[in-house]
């Protein structure tokens, strides 16, 4: 069976009233009129929507400054779809929630990547972003808003990592996303402050650690799928079940293996180019050129990714490939091939030995 979208990410708009250091998207507040209309949003809708039913994530930039944000929601509601919201919840208000909330989108995701004012505001380059965020984050609460927490981890905040999680225990949060760095867009500046590979596995293994012992938020690893490896490892060693660890009440947060880009996953810009995820810059098509169904059965590259053998390095024979299958836009972001090993995953795959 081919595979179908389980997630899509819409990139809304380029447009942001902060200025945050690994933003993805290099945000600004500056009006592009190249981005796509809401008749074109419209379309790919019904384009997503002929062939499968996955979550659709808003994100920007800043989706909240779009006026059309709402009317999108609520057309992909209609056509079946369940909706995610990506922001950094500073300009929630009352009238905000409440339009959220009657749009029906299902969860609004929030990052939080410092547990004090001056370390996430450090890191979102605005005064004022954690207090204007954490009011953000109660109006949600008022209106009935499930929200998760995202948290992007890099040297200057991974000795936080403990108190942001309390902290979003604290607030209610649905679900605790940690986001291991990708140096793409404004985050080529901080390649200094990536983790080792050896610190990367160290807050894995905290990760695991905490899924085992706590069930509130649920968490989960993004843009390190070699996570699954670290659960099937420690789970087989430990004696538990892998499904214990993994479970999840909520679908936003239901996983099967590690990188999805081009597998389950695709990400559309603002202009309408298609990637396998935000992370890998890797046009493989344009919505305004071809249809989303033709790009996602027919891209190559999207082939390619599929077919694990295509894989390089020690992810090629890595026994976890299947559950994991390595970052790709890491790859690409360090090796120049996205199909080429993961860059930081310390483990030596079982197959090494034998081809040595």
């Amino acid at each position: 069976m081919e595979p179908i979208p389980r997630l899509v990410a819409l990139e809304l708009t380029g447009r942001c009233n902060l200025s945050c250091v690994h933003c993805r998207a290099s945000a600004a507040d500056i009006l592009d009129p190249n981005e796509l209309k809401t008749e074109e949003v419209f379309r790919l809708i019904d384009d997503i929507s002929s062939f499968s039913k996955p979550i659709l994530i808003l994100s920007g930039g800043e989706p909240l400054v779009r006026e059309d944000v709402f009317d999108i929601a609520r057309y992909a509601r209609k056509k079946g779809l369940r909706v995610v919201l990506a922001t950094n919840a500073t300009l929630i208000n009352k009238e905000i929630a409440r339009k959220i909330k009657e749009s029906g989108i299902g969860r609004v995701s929030i990052s939080i990547d410092g547990a004090t004012e001056e370390s996430h505001d450090s890191f979102r380059g605005y005064k004022g972003a954690f207090k204007r965020s954490l009011r953000g984050i109660e109006e949600l609460k008022k209106a009935g808003i499930e929200f998760q927490i995202n948290t992007t981890i890099t040297k200057r905040n991974v000795h936080e990592l403990e108190k942001i999680y309390q902290l979003a225990v604290k607030l209610g949060a649905k679900a605790f996303h940690v986001f291991l760095l990708v140096s793409t867009g404004r985050g080529e500046d901080l390649k200094g402050e990536e983790l080792s590979k050896e610190e990367y596995e160290e807050v894995l293994n905290w990760m695991f650690e905490k899924m085992r012992k706590e069930n509130s938020p649920f968490m989960k690893a993004t843009c390190a799928p070699h996570f699954f490896r670290v659960v099937y490892q420690r789970a087989k060693r430990e004696g538990l079940k892998v499904s214990d660890i993994l479970k999840s009440e909520h679908a936003f947060s239901r996983h099967t293996r590690g990188c999805l880009a081009g597998i389950g996953f695709a990400f559309i810009s603002r202009y309408g180019e298609v990637n396998p995820c935000g992370y890998l810059p890797i046009k493989v098509g344009n919505i305004r050129e071809k249809s989303f169904k033709d790009i996602w059965f027919n891209s190559e590259i999207f082939k390619k990714l599929r077919d694990l053998s295509n894989l390089k390095g020690k992810c090629g024979i890595c026994e976890f490939k299947r559950v994991c299958g390595g970052c790709r836009a890491r790859a690409y972001a360090l090796k120049g091939d996205y199909l080429e090993e993961e860059p930081y995953c310390i483990y030596m795959p079982q197959g090494m030995n034998r081809k040595l």
